[in-house]
């Protein structure tokens, strides 16, 4: 502690801060800068005026969320192939919340890359923090009434898409395992196995690394493409972290960390995959990142 009440009351609710830019944004860069938009704000606040700092500071970091979020659809305009969140190395705590591993996966975070982003900040908010209609409204700029509007449309639209079922962290690492050690064997009906026969593939490289510039639908298409890493195998470095708080996959070619795998798994399947392979979006996951909620 500083000894500045008004200064620990900032610290104390970092990370939860951060989170929240997190999951409005699905960067951590722009969660950061956004973490640090909102510093600048709090200091020239009119302590006076302050009755709940961590309401406050909440609608600070939504507002400025807000704001990056319409520069970085500008942005993602230009973007090469697929956009997917920045991956997050997390904390066992993450995953056992599973509210909040939920809410952070990289499936739900893409799911809520559909949403605009009032909607977004509206549905976070309320469904993952809790945060009153009220208070939302103050954050977002609309009436109470109408944020309760948007909130049911954005749960209506995000329930048509998101997983339909959660696994423990025991079956997803069982899934996991098996499908590494069929695409390290090469073994294509071992792949054609623990695959669904709808599964999606959606791969990152911002044209930065070799990678599908579509996804790629189908167990058979899926296993075929898969089954040519076996031949790399004996060079590659495989492990399973906890990343965005579900068992994924780190592989590292000749001690390059150049790839990230996460999964979602429904009846003992893979249903789809999101393969990061950006390594602008790779650096944060050699740090735990601070996820609370």
């Amino acid at each position: 502690m500083t000894g500045d009440p008004f200064l620990d009351s900032f610290v104390a609710h970092r990370s939860l801060l951060f989170t929240v830019a997190y999951e409005l944004l699905g960067s951590a860069a722009d969660a950061d800068d956004v973490v640090q938009e909102t510093w600048l704000r709090w200091a020239d606040v009119d302590q006076a005026a302050v009755r709940d700092p961590r309401a406050y500071l909440v609608r600070i970091v939504t507002r400025q969320a807000l704001n990056r979020l319409r520069t970085m659809a500008r942005r993602r305009e230009d973007y090469v192939g697929e956009w997917l969140p920045e991956p997050l190395l997390t904390s066992p705590d993450v995953a056992e919340d599973v509210e909040l591993a939920e809410s952070v996966s990289i499936a739900m975070l893409t799911v809520l890359e559909t949403l605009g982003p009032t909607e977004r900040a509206v549905l976070v908010l309320h469904e993952v923090f809790d945060v009153p209609y009220d208070e939302i409204a103050e954050a977002v700029g609309r009436s109470t009434a109408a944020v309760r509007q948007i909130a049911h449309r954005a749960r209506e639209h995000v329930a048509a898409r998101r997983p339909r079922m959660v696994v423990s962290r025991s079956e997803q690492q069982q899934v996991v395992d098996r499908f590494l050690a069929a695409v390290t064997a090469g073994d294509v009906l071992g792949l054609m196995e623990v695959l669904a026969p709808d599964v999606v593939v959606v791969a990152d490289s911002g044209g930065l690394a070799p990678a599908a510039r579509r996804p790629v639908v189908g167990a058979r298409r899926v296993a075929l493409a898969l089954s040519r890493f076996a031949e790399f195998a004996p060079r590659v470095e495989i492990t399973t972290p906890l990343l965005n708080g579900a068992v994924a996959a780190r592989i590292d070619p000749g001690g390059e960390f150049d790839t990230a795998i996460t999964f979602v798994v429904e009846d003992g399947r893979i249903t789809r995959m999101y393969a990061m392979r950006n390594p602008h979006k790779l650096g944060r996951l050699d740090e735990v990142a601070e996820l609370v909620r």
